[in-house]
């Protein structure tokens, strides 16, 4: 079980500010100050751990009718980057983890991704169509540096030209030009880079361990330099912090060289809508009441709706609005519709040993 922060949970490099008990959990904890503890002494900066996790598969299928692909696979649960607003926390409440600050340092990784990924499309059944490659957690968070387990991936996708989808907030994707440059010639690729905020400041308390808008920004440019097809992806539009930079975002990043664009407005899941409130509170005090209501306005009162086709957009006036905003800008910007990845080039791989009903012919 989690144990919960102190009363003032702000640690530099973390995006929550505190630990909540899992869902799931019968237990909880809270903080009380009985006069013995000192919550004058800083509490110590919690560092990440990694843990092996133990998949019998690694693509994921879904029947979402609110999103553009049907299958993805991410080489990590958990996510370093520490979005404080990242809709993937509760999924750390399955494992006996606290949505907060357990999902930003207790990360689990697919040490054997690849090799899973090969058997799997190496099924007999198996019919190609993109891949969606680390869209629960980024596939390139910092722990990638040291596993390369999403350059693994890659490596199989190519060597069997399987199309594949990326996004991302981290530089790292350009170490792996090699690989996307020839898989974008071939048809193969496209990689979203996801641009919440222009503001400095506001990017660090948000996605404190992400790389920052400059970097994002030269990651469009050089992928887009190597032919690599780039959307920008604004995620997650915030209502009353981020929503008047909607604009600026998409004519900054048509410039460096994006040709699609898409955008997420926030989503607050299960233990995400107190973490991100008490962010809120911690952070921009001022604003908390106007971000919540706004988001109440576009969720029928609700801090958040799970629907098909309302999650990502929301409804009323605002909502209407904001759309509204990004179809003009988009079109006075010359975005197009992202092109669609060739699924004719797939090479099956040749199985490597037996299949379950071979073992005992």
């Amino acid at each position: 079980m989690s144990s919960p922060l102190r009363p003032d949970g702000v640690h530099k490099g973390r995006g929550a500010t505190a630990s909540p008990t899992g869902r799931f959990e019968t237990r909880q904890t809270l903080p009380v100050d009985d006069g013995w503890a000192n919550w004058e002494v800083p509490a110590p900066a919690p560092r990440t751990q990694l843990h092996v996790d133990q998949a019998r598969r690694v693509i994921s299928y879904n029947r979402s009718p609110d999103i553009p692909f049907d299958r993805s696979l991410n080489p990590y649960r958990g996510c370093e980057h520490g979005c404080s607003y990242c809709f993937a926390r509760p999924s750390h409440a399955y494992l006996g983890l606290s949505p907060g600050l357990d999902f930003e340092t207790q990360i689990y990784h697919k040490p054997d991704a690849a090799a899973r990924l090969t058997r799997e499309l190496a099924a007999p059944g198996y019919r190609p169509a993109p891949l969606a490659l680390g869209v629960n957690t980024d596939a390139y968070q910092p722990v990638e540096r040291q596993l390369r387990l999403t350059r693994a991936v890659l490596e199989v996708l190519w060597a069997h030209r399987h199309p594949v989808t990326l996004v991302t907030k981290s530089g790292l994707i350009e170490r792996d030009l090699d690989l996307l440059a020839p898989m974008a010639a071939a048809g193969l690729v496209s990689v979203a880079v996801s641009l919440t905020t222009r503001d400095d400041a506001l990017g660090r308390l948000l996605e404190p361990r992400a790389a920052g808008v400059r970097r994002r920004l030269r990651v469009i440019e050089r992928l887009a330099a190597a032919g690599v097809p780039i959307a920008v992806s604004l995620a997650p539009v915030i209502p009353g912090l981020t929503d008047h930079e909607l604009e600026a975002i998409l004519t900054v990043a048509r410039e460096r060289g994006a040709r699609s664009a898409g955008f997420t407005l926030l989503r607050l899941p299960h233990e995400v809508a107190p973490l991100f409130t008490r962010w809120l509170e911690d952070h921009y005090p001022a604003r908390r009441e106007k971000v919540l209501a706004r988001l109440r306005e576009m969720h029928d009162g609700k801090l958040y709706d799970a629907r098909f086709g309302h999650r990502r957009r929301g409804s009323g006036a605002y909502a209407t609005l904001i759309a509204e905003r990004f179809r003009l800008a988009s079109r006075r910007l010359g975005y197009l519709p992202a092109a669609p990845l060739d699924c004719t080039q797939f090479r099956r791989p040749v199985e490597v040993g037996p299949r379950q009903g071979e073992l005992f012919g």
